[in-house]
């Protein structure tokens, strides 16, 4: 199985959408929670290419994007075969 990184903020309602539609599919992660660290809020936006909303979501330390991105590829089956589920 993919490793699967979720940065994310606490009160964050896309932040919830990513994780419970990853939950779905039985994938475990790991929550960044950049709400109150600036350090690690800055990681996030280096590795996301300047993002800065959250959620950014890491498959095998390739960016997939927030929670549109993976709503998009669920919806294709690409985001199955990314997590190695396909």
């Amino acid at each position: 199985m993919a490793h699967v990184e979720v940065y994310s903020t606490g009160w964050c309602p896309y932040c919830r959408g990513a994780k419970r539609l990853l939950e779905s599919k039985g994938v475990e992660y790991v929550e960044i929670d950049v709400d109150t660290d600036p350090a690690l809020r800055r990681e996030m936006m280096e590795r996301a290419d300047g993002r800065f909303t959250v959620p950014q979501v890491f498959v095998d330390g390739l960016h997939v994007g927030g929670f549109d991105d993976l709503v998009t590829l669920d919806s294709t089956g690409e985001l199955d075969t990314l997590l190695g589920l396909g």
